[in-house]
């Protein structure tokens, strides 16, 4: 118990300084990321291949700030050729590694994380990926379309190197 404490008071002598100068103020790198706030619909091709036959899914996602404006929140269902599910995702800023951060939760049990940059009107997102016990490279890239679409690719590669297509499509803002 006095660890407990001790270590409580060495956190808050920490903590309570940094906050008494007012809470932390989001990234403005942040900002960038306004342009996916809203409800959209999404409609992909999935290609045949290792993960299944492939086909048509469509889902619809909101997406909105957490308060504090630290995170954005994505609610997303779908369906389609591979069943019905639904995700939340998480996206942020790590300022110390000037990366984009993502994290998604599925219905499946499945965890992604994902680190992401932009450059103009293309974001690309790179994640480690474990398909059926073969680790690759994944590289999902959403390119601003319109102020209300943008168009999506989702590739893997065993290497890093050569990419191979499993994903793509297009969403669309709801008006």
């Amino acid at each position: 118990m006095k660890r407990a404490f001790g270590a409580l008071l060495f956190l808050s002598m920490l903590v309570l300084p940094a906050w008494a100068q007012g809470p932390p103020a989001p990234a403005p790198e942040l900002k960038k990321l306004d342009y996916f706030v809203g409800s959209w619909t999404t409609d992909f091709d999935l290609k045949p291949g290792p993960g299944g036959p492939g086909g048509k899914v469509s889902g619809t996602q909101a997406d909105k700030w957490m308060e504090g404006g630290f995170f954005l929140t994505e609610n997303t269902s779908f369906g389609g050729a591979m069943g019905q599910g639904t995700e939340v995702a998480f996206m942020g800023y790590d300022a110390n590694a000037k990366l984009y951060t993502y994290d998604a939760f599925s219905s499946a049990g499945g965890h992604e994380s994902a680190t992401g940059s932009v450059d103009g009107g293309t974001w690309t997102w790179l994640a480690d990926q474990n398909m059926g016990g073969q680790k690759m490279k994944g590289r999902y890239t959403a390119k601003v379309l319109s102020p209300t679409s943008y168009a999506v690719k989702f590739e893997l590669s065993p290497d890093g190197t050569n990419w191979s297509t499993v994903m793509e499509g297009k969403a669309t803002k709801a008006p």
